[in-house]
């Protein structure tokens, strides 16, 4: 392998995933995995989305035999996308945060809808559904993820939540600052 550090090989393994983000490898995301890989505590059989044609490019790369997949992780199949049964959707909205490529749209006491172009079928959004109203279906005929557009959407969808954490930071500790401001014998 002629890539020089440690982050140039973790790039180059992430470059090979398919950047589903789905956690099934066990790690937070793709690029971690990719770290773990390039730092020797991960296999490259971890990717069921990827599947045998990643391990294989993985393999590759890292001048390694290829292997099968690890069925701990899941199994490979053919692509899937979520899809919310818009008649039982309750409006929650608890599915957008999980969504590491922001594919579902609505908003909290709205309807949800998957843009299924956009979905990589990770079913991070099936746990947190109160009303089990979503489901994964075959993808679409002809429907085929770039896996470069899914790490922009998921770098974006990260950065947003940050974002949001770091908003609700500042008002904890505006309404800490306001409370300290307090008299001490105020209602």
């Amino acid at each position: 392998m002629s890539c020089g550090s440690a982050d140039e090989l973790a790039a180059a393994i992430d470059a090979l995933l398919p950047q589903t983000q789905c956690t099934r490898c066990g790690y937070a995301g793709c690029a971690p995995y990719a770290a773990a890989i390039a730092a020797g505590a991960a296999d490259i059989d971890r990717c069921p989305p990827g599947g045998a044609e990643t391990i294989a490019a993985l393999a590759g790369l890292l001048r390694r035999q290829t292997k099968p997949l690890n069925a701990a992780c899941g199994a490979e199949g053919p692509p899937r996308v979520a899809f919310i049964d818009e008649s039982r959707c309750v409006g929650c909205a608890k599915c957008l945060p999980p969504c590491p490529v922001d594919a579902i749209v609505g908003a909290a006491r709205h309807l949800h809808t998957v843009i299924a172009a956009r979905c990589t079928g990770c079913e991070l959004c099936i746990a947190p559904c109160p009303v089990d109203c979503i489901e994964m279906r075959p993808a679409p005929p002809g429907l085929r993820n770039d896996p470069a557009l899914n790490r922009a959407r998921f770098t974006a969808h990260e950065a947003r939540q940050r974002g949001r954490e770091a908003q609700r930071a500042r008002e904890i500790a505006a309404q800490k600052a306001l409370v300290r401001r307090l008299p001490a014998d105020a209602p």
